[in-house]
């Protein structure tokens, strides 16, 4: 038997919700509750309201997703180089 094909979605957290769990809103306006993935997990990456994710969803069911990815906001170039270190 075949691996079923996830469905890859981008969306926004649009709030966080107890026991790891997250709402995120897809780009197209649907909602849903997703849990960060093991990477995630494993490598401490924290997801907080606000945050632009990337999620896999099942094609069976559409209400519930794994976040595999957070997206970094954009740099801006106001910003001091950090100072130098001395060793």
């Amino acid at each position: 038997m075949a691996k079923e094909e996830l469905i890859e979605m981008h969306g926004k957290v649009t709030e966080v919700l107890p026991d790891g769990r997250y709402r995120v809103t897809l780009d197209n306006e649907h909602n849903l509750i997703a849990y960060a993935g093991g990477k995630l997990k494993k490598n401490h990456i924290r997801i907080i309201a606000g945050d632009e994710v990337t999620l896999e969803m099942s094609p069976y069911d559409l209400s519930k997703g794994r976040i595999t990815f957070r997206h970094l906001p954009p740099k801006t170039g106001n910003m001091a180089p950090p100072p130098a270190r001395r060793y």
